[in-house]
């Protein structure tokens, strides 16, 4: 990996962040006449922590990590916008990442002007290292990895995934958000190795927050630092805060979720590949499944025509005539199957 230094843009090693009341007093008091907030409404007149403490403190001790290791952003996907608005000049540098992967990163890359070098996975869609690294130069600042993959389904040999963070010059990111469905490990736990690894989790998957707007970054403090200081102050509200606060005391009750979910996924992958027109139903580590039908567009509209929605992935690559099918509720995987044998009687 480069220094830090020389990865950052200058302009935002140069910034001065804005600095709000929360910033400049920490702690409780009788009264608070800092920020010009309306004296009435309590507690939501309040601003909330803009570095959310608590929060971070459970997560550290549920994730055992360091609280100062954690960044929460509304979603992943504002930790994703912040590493290109970071490390990546408009117009100069350039990121890599596989193909197919989650569709944000590219929204990311054209927002902020940066090129995206995209290396196909090999035909098993696992990942071509190789094809990775020759893809970076000198202006490569980020390499995206999504593990599980969205679409595929899968997580990546780690041994290639090792291999990758420690070759690579600049910032690898990790996203997990899938990662308490699958068999593999999450590589928190090897954080410390790779002062340039970015680790993305999320609320939204296992927790079942997606409501709620809540993604993690685990990564070194000293880029946690550096994205805390080109957020918007109070980027996650206290409503967020409490809601959080509140499911993490309910760590059995996910483990059952994802228990109940894993169990429906098997129960789905046998029913679906007893259809004819399922040509492959691809090896899953999340709660979806990757099926390869004979057309595909025509069975996704079906579908919709029974209000029934799943995903149309026929146009990415490699996933030609492919839907994307969450493992839903056993009545909800019902009425699919269900929908799937008139489809098949037709």
């Amino acid at each position: 990996m480069k220094p830090l230094d020389q990865l950052l843009r200058t302009n935002i090693k140069n910034l001065k962040p804005y600095s709000s009341a929360r910033d400049e007093y920490v702690g409780e008091a009788s009264v608070f006449l800092d920020a010009n907030e309306n004296p009435f409404n309590k507690p939501y007149n309040r601003y909330p922590d803009p570095y959310q403490r608590t929060v971070k403190q459970k997560i550290a001790s549920i994730k055992d990590v360091s609280a100062d290791q954690i960044f929460l952003g509304n979603g992943s996907d504002e930790p994703i916008d912040l590493l290109f608005r970071a490390f990546c000049e408009p117009g100069i540098d350039n990121v890599v990442s596989i193909d197919p992967t989650y569709g944000m990163y590219q929204v990311a890359a054209d927002i902020n002007n940066i090129k995206v070098r995209k290396v196909l996975l090999t035909p098993d869609f696992e990942l071509d290292v190789d094809g990775l690294l020759a893809a970076s130069d000198e202006h490569s600042k980020l390499l995206f990895i999504c593990s599980p993959n969205n679409p595929t389904g899968n997580c990546f040999i780690e041994a290639d995934i090792i291999s990758l963070i420690s070759q690579f010059k600049g910032i690898v990111v990790l996203d997990e958000a899938y990662i308490d469905f699958a068999a593999d490990k999450s590589l928190l736990n090897r954080l410390g190795e790779f002062p340039n690894l970015v680790i993305l989790q999320t609320f939204s998957k296992a927790w079942g927050m997606a409501a709620i707007r809540l993604g993690m970054a685990f990564t070194s403090p000293e880029i946690v630092s550096v994205l805390s200081k080109i957020k918007y102050p109070y980027n996650i509200n206290v409503l967020t805060q409490e809601k959080a606060l509140e499911l993490l005391e309910n760590e059995k009750e996910k483990a059952y979720w994802v228990e109940r979910l894993l169990a429906e996924r098997e129960v789905l992958r046998a029913a679906l590949n007893e259809f004819f027109f399922v040509k492959k139903v691809y090896p899953s580590d999340a709660n979806y499944l990757l099926v390869k039908v004979e057309n595909a567009k025509g069975l996704y509209q079906f579908l919709v025509d029974k209000h029934i929605i799943v995903r149309d992935r026929s146009s990415v690559a490699l996933c030609e005539e492919c839907l994307r099918i969450t493992v839903g509720q056993p009545a909800e995987n019902s009425l699919l199957l269900e929908a799937l044998s008139l489809y098949a009687s037709k």
